[in-house]
């Protein structure tokens, strides 16, 4: 899973570095507060790829006694870092920005034209825009598809009914960030495109502005929902009741167990799962017998779960 979250993350990382370029070429061209605003928001989808690469690196260290179950939530606070300080300065910039280019429409200058000093050519810079973010478009489809493709695999494998119920169900948060951070710059792009076309065509820069202040809206409402599904893991959340109760019957249909007395899981990393229980034994099994009892159910639940690392059964005789 991390090998297919690195690349997914890396194609963001490519399309979004030169996207962010781009787009501030234009402002510089047009003043345009949809393309600051844009500006904005790309600049901080390359952030989030660095702070997922990093928390993909971080995550990948092997335990030691001092995390004894390894590293795996690193990606989960480095997500949920993105959430908060990338996309929300982002969204928060870029709804300001467009909320005072609402408030002063008139007093600021969009260039319509500009001169390349050494060729001594004057074009029409809103061009420039159209251009800028119909490339954004395409490579932002490019890294969409890819991110997409991954959740997909997971979609299928873990039989979920759809996008919605991976959303909450699950652990690889790096392929989920990647995947809605696409969709709201192919948004994003798109509506913007759109604004800024309607304010040339009409001559009125409302739209233009007003496109930015959306812009930044549906970045802060990315950050509080990728903030909240990242904070249910960061907590300790345990496998969705079906697949754990999969779990629980395997126990319960174990040789020589009686009872469950307590069962528990929780994710310490992406697809990685802790799974403790107390479990009860029959009478008349000696020491070596229930040790034997236990490792054969510890190899069946791996068997059964490929997410469960580590198990830990106590019995109760």
């Amino acid at each position: 899973m991390a090998g297919n979250s690195k690349g997914v993350v890396i194609a963001a990382l490519v399309a979004n570095g030169a996207i962010a370029i781009l787009k501030f070429v234009g402002f510089l061209l047009t003043q345009s507060p949809s393309m600051l605003s844009e500006t904005y928001h790309s600049i901080s989808d390359t952030g989030n790829q660095v702070f997922l690469l990093i928390g993909i690196r971080y995550g990948a260290q092997e335990a030691d006694q001092r995390h004894p179950f390894g590293y795996g939530k690193a990606q989960f606070f480095y997500s949920f870092l993105v959430s908060v300080l990338l996309f929300g300065i982002a969204g928060w910039e870029s709804a300001k920005h467009g909320y005072e280019a609402l408030t002063h429409l008139g007093e600021g200058h969009h260039a319509s034209t500009a001169t390349l000093p050494i060729l001594d050519i004057t074009f029409d810079a809103v061009f420039v825009n159209y251009a800028v973010l119909i490339g954004a478009i395409v490579f932002e489809t490019y890294a969409f598809v890819k991110a997409r493709k991954e959740l997909k695999r997971q979609i299928d494998v873990h039989d979920w009914s759809g996008y919605r119920e991976a959303f909450s169900k699950t652990s690889d948060v790096t392929t989920l960030t990647a995947f809605t951070e696409d969709f709201i710059a192919l948004a994003g792009a798109g509506i913007a495109l759109v604004g800024i076309y309607l304010s040339r065509t009409t001559g009125n820069p409302v739209f233009d502005a007003a496109t930015a202040l959306l812009i930044g809206l549906m970045l802060m409402g990315f950050a509080i929902a990728l903030a909240w599904e990242n904070k249910r893991l960061l907590l300790g959340e345990s496998l969705p009741s079906m697949r754990e109760q999969k779990l629980r019957d395997i126990v319960t249909d174990s040789e020589g167990v009686s009872d469950i007395v307590d069962f528990r899981t929780v994710y310490f990393g992406p697809g990685k799962i802790f799974v403790a229980a107390d479990v009860a034994f029959e009478n008349g099994y000696s020491t070596d017998e229930i040790d034997e009892r236990i490792t054969a159910i510890e190899d069946a639940l791996k068997a059964a779960e490929s997410h469960v690392h580590k198990v830990y059964i106590e019995p109760e005789i």
